[in-house]
């Protein structure tokens, strides 16, 4: 096949089964350790060695070589990256994509910016999957992942904002104030890219009260949902029950956060995806 699907690692996926990947991996960087955000990492060690770090704590994207790396020897691929408004992976997949080009004339890479993370980049990319099966030319594939892309959103809760203190993303008066009082943050990936709140919600009924009246709000009719959830099996599971329930969805995966949105969505974090 000469098409291949690239993401980074906050696509939170490691391997299609029936079109060829790779995944260009994220790093997380504290004064003590690099978490390199690949199939290799222990992920649950992570999250426990960050609970209880208290210094700094930053993020960096996949440099042009690792983005070159994944993309091999294919004709046509497709690259998937996080937010721009949140990392430097797709400025990286862009100059990978010109390189790449000018060394393989005869070769095409297209470069889709997610304007947000996790499960949203999956359902990009099994949508790519569903076209490239399909037979679709690869001009045709471009145009029909962009009108597919304005359809995909992202949601959030999230019970933690320890790392995103550490991160210099929130004030740590805040993050500490939420934990106390059992604050749940409500947030979406806006159309900008960025992370936008939506509501802070005092406890976990609330905030899943808050999910279900904001997938209403933004469109939801019963499409493809991806839960991604860090350690909050249970919460994930639940939601996948109340969605069956309220909107008849019956396309749901629920899966463990790897370790970039591990990071953003902390202990107890839930990650929604869906097609609006």
């Amino acid at each position: 096949m000469h098409y291949k699907i690239v993401a980074d690692s906050s696509a939170d996926l490691i391997n299609l089964k029936t079109v060829p990947f790779a995944s260009a991996p994220l790093k997380i960087i504290t004064d003590q350790n690099e978490y390199v955000d690949n199939s290799n990492l222990d992920v649950i060690g992570m999250i426990n060695d960050l609970k209880s770090y208290s210094g700094k704590s930053s993020t960096s994207c996949p440099s042009v070589s690792d983005w070159l790396n994944t993309f091999g020897c294919a004709k046509h691929i497709f690259c998937v990256t996080i937010t721009s408004n949140l990392s430097g992976s797709y400025n990286s997949a862009v100059i990978a994509k010109n390189e790449y080009e000018s060394a393989h004339p005869e070769c095409k890479v297209f470069v889709i910016d997610s304007l947000s993370a996790g499960p949203e980049l999956k359902l990009i990319v099994e949508k790519l999957e569903e076209l490239i099966l399909s037979g679709k030319e690869y001009d045709e594939i471009c145009e029909d992942i962009t009108e597919y892309q304005k359809h995909t959103k992202l949601l959030f809760m999230l019970q933690s904002l320890t790392n995103l203190a550490n991160n210099g993303r929130v004030g740590k008066a805040t993050a500490k104030i939420a934990g106390i009082l059992g604050i749940r943050v409500v947030g979406k990936a806006s159309d900008q890219g960025t992370l936008e709140t939506l509501e802070k919600a005092r406890g976990e009924k609330k905030g899943l009260n808050s999910i279900l009246q904001n997938l209403k709000d933004l469109g939801y009719k019963g499409g493809k949902i991806r839960i991604a959830h860090c350690l909050n099996k249970p919460l994930a599971e639940y939601l996948g029950t109340v969605l069956q329930t309220e909107f008849g969805t019956k396309d749901i995966e629920i899966y463990p956060t790897a370790a970039l949105c591990s990071f953003y969505a902390e202990k107890g974090g839930l990650l929604i995806g869906f097609e609006a």
